[in-house]
């Protein structure tokens, strides 16, 4: 299981305080030097060395005296927060693939490996009593079909979808756009703490960082990424809701919208979706279920225990890794005929072992015992 030590960690968790440090800059510092820790330690000479621009240098310069990757790491121990570089087992698969990935994420409550099957419900705050109704009818035949519900604590039909889901007795996963030790809206306090119990709180922003208007749409990537898809209840056309289906939309994820009134401002940018086939028409929690291939969840989660049932998918499980394979690469690799690979990969995608992320390319979904003894 892949999990990265404390002290290197740290510098990980100490580079996401920095300004200008995201991503791309994060991937050349590590191509660069191997290590987070040489990162850290390395002159402005050094980093420019590395391809950061001059303003990066800078800016790493100047915030590095002031940040203490050991106390860093104990303030989230404290807090009880739990941060995972885009290495790490815990970190989420579907985030790992996107581009934008954040080199950090921050955990608080628990991320569980059923969370695969995530849906995010996402509209406006100013909801009218049609979408509350919509929101909480569809969350919660969502939840009880075991559908994790993602969504971003925020008033509204965020709210009412996270309590839906809790109520229904599902889980639930908040992405804040702020620090993990606050929570944006402040009445929203309890509910965070309901969500910890059944879910987690979760974001790319290091503690004490206060919400400001430019974090929502940074947020929303990840509220996306983690998803299977993200059923839009509503929303004018220039929302916050409608900037989540867009991200949705340029990471490859299904977007889903209620229909409403053509005479409702609230429902101009749902409809708007609908019209232009960027999303599907929802009037039931089957309508997504059926399209995301979820309708037996129930059945693919008490299969996830499963050990290997046979040598085959032993051998395929030895083969696969988190980096997408070919069938034809896992084929020579295992020097088992194409059928044998073809009809054992499906069985082990159903097993929720083993998935699919794109054209005939398979990814280990989760680390099992692929040990496989007969009695003889």
């Amino acid at each position: 299981m892949a999990t990265t030590p404390r002290d290197e960690l740290k510098y990980w968790i100490a580079f996401s305080r920095i300004p200008r440090v995201g991503a791309v800059r994060t991937g050349l510092l590590e191509s660069h030097f191997g290590s987070m820790t040489a990162a850290w330690q390395a002159s402005a000479g050094q980093l420019a060395a590395a391809g950061l621009d001059r303003a990066t240098v800078a800016s790493i310069v100047k915030e590095r005296p002031d940040v203490g990757p050991d106390a860093e790491l104990e303030r989230l121990e404290k807090a009880g927060i739990r941060a995972f570089c885009w290495h790490d087992d815990g970190y989420p698969d579907r985030l790992k693939e996107t581009d934008d990935r954040p080199p950090v994420l921050y955990v608080r409550g628990s991320l569980l490996p059923e969370d695969d099957w995530a849906v995010a419900v996402v509209g406006t705050r100013r909801a009218t009593p049609y979408g509350r109704q919509a929101a909480e009818h569809l969350t919660t035949d969502l939840a009880r079909q075991r559908i994790t519900i993602v969504s971003g604590l925020a008033r509204g039909i965020d709210a009412v979808c996270h309590r839906a889901a809790l109520a229904a007795g599902g889980r639930t996963i908040a992405v804040l756009a702020c620090g993990l030790d606050l929570v944006y809206p402040p009445e929203h306090a309890n509910l965070a703490q309901e969500i910890m119990k059944s879910g987690a709180l979760i974001g790319d922003y290091p503690l004490g960082t206060q919400p400001r208007s430019e974090f929502f749409p940074r947020r929303n990537r990840i509220l996306s990424a983690i998803s299977l898809g993200v059923l839009v209840v509503e929303g004018d056309v220039d929302s916050g809701a409608l900037i989540t289906a867009r991200l949705a939309l340029e990471q490859n994820r299904e977007v889903f919208a209620v229909p409403g009134s053509i005479y409702s401002p609230t429902y101009r940018g749902t409809n708007k979706l609908i019209r232009d086939g960027e999303a599907k028409l929802v009037s039931s929690a089957e309508d997504i279920l059926v399209e995301l291939n979820l309708t037996m969840v129930t059945h693919q989660m008490e299969l996830r225990e499963v050990i290997p049932a046979d040598p085959t998918e032993a051998t395929l499980l030895r083969v696969l890794t988190n980096q997408p394979t070919h069938i034809d690469d896992v084929r020579r690799a295992s020097g088992l005929p194409i059928a044998a690979v073809s009809g054992t990969l499906a069985m082990l995608e159903l097993k929720g072992l083993v998935r699919q992320v794109g054209p005939m390319n398979f990814v280990r979904a989760r680390e099992v015992a692929v040990a496989y003894t007969t009695d003889g």
